[in-house]
């Protein structure tokens, strides 16, 4: 189920749906980005006019700034995986309304989470990619069995919260909950397929959307299986979701 889950997955990104959402985070993501590095260049450019080497030494005040947005852009791009995923992640419900439309158009539809708790979705998956990236930068330091403590931390941080998102359309959070504990060794296999694209450049800027739309595609494995067992059909709760 996971491998086809997985599979799936990997064929909505390149779909036009996901496309559009791709481009459109990717978009706004360097842009936002541009501006900050642009600000901060432009602070850093006034500080060094102020200094009293700059009037004596204008050499030395071009090969600073030069270095100092040299410095910006590479700590920006570093970011951008975490950026990214915040601003993916106003988009998440659009990729699972893509995924549940293209391949489940005869099952009830999930519910869209309201705009506010959708921003707080997104930034909980940019604290989470955030935390996912400096741990990875440590570990080019710290080698040995840190690699399999940030491995097995983060498959299970990524598949919770890939997994209640793509749930939480359907179920309350209690509900989501007893079905990831019921199932959990697969939610982690899971997360630890996305773990493992953390450390792939270019290919970590996917991981919001390839992790939304492989989480629709598992539980939605997991609710026909349910349904086989007799355990009841999936329902839409509109109460609490799973923050």
């Amino acid at each position: 189920m996971l491998i086809a889950s997985v599979v799936a997955a990997a064929r909505d990104v390149l779909s036009p749906p996901l496309r559009r959402v791709l481009w459109r985070s990717l978009a706004l993501t360097v842009a936002l980005l541009a501006l900050v590095w642009a600000g901060l260049t432009r602070l850093i450019g006034l500080f060094l006019d102020g200094h009293p080497l700059s009037a004596d030494y204008p050499i030395v005040d071009g090969i600073a700034s030069f270095l100092a947005g040299a410095g910006i852009f590479v700590g920006l791009a570093y970011l951008l995986p975490p950026v990214s995923a915040v601003v993916a992640g106003y988009f998440l419900d659009d990729v699972a309304e893509a995924v549940e439309t293209r391949h489940y158009p005869a099952d009830r539809p999930g519910r869209a989470l309201p705009l506010g708790q959708a921003l707080l979705y997104g930034l909980r998956f940019a604290g989470l990619s955030l935390l996912v990236n400096l741990i990875a930068l440590l570990l080019f330091f710290i080698p040995g069995p840190n690699v399999i403590v940030f491995f097995a931390a983060n498959a299970y941080l990524f598949g919770r919260e890939y997994f209640e998102l793509a749930a939480g359309r359907f179920r309350p959070q209690e509900e989501v909950a007893r079905l990831r504990a019921s199932h959990r060794l697969t939610v982690l296999a899971g997360g630890a397929v996305l773990a493992a694209l953390v450390l792939v450049p270019v290919v970590n800027l996917l991981i919001p959307i390839f992790g939304a739309a492989m989480m629709v595609h598992l539980h939605k494995g997991l609710a026909a299986r349910r349904l086989a067992a007799g355990d009841g059909p999936e329902r839409i709760d509109a109460g609490s979701r799973p923050f």
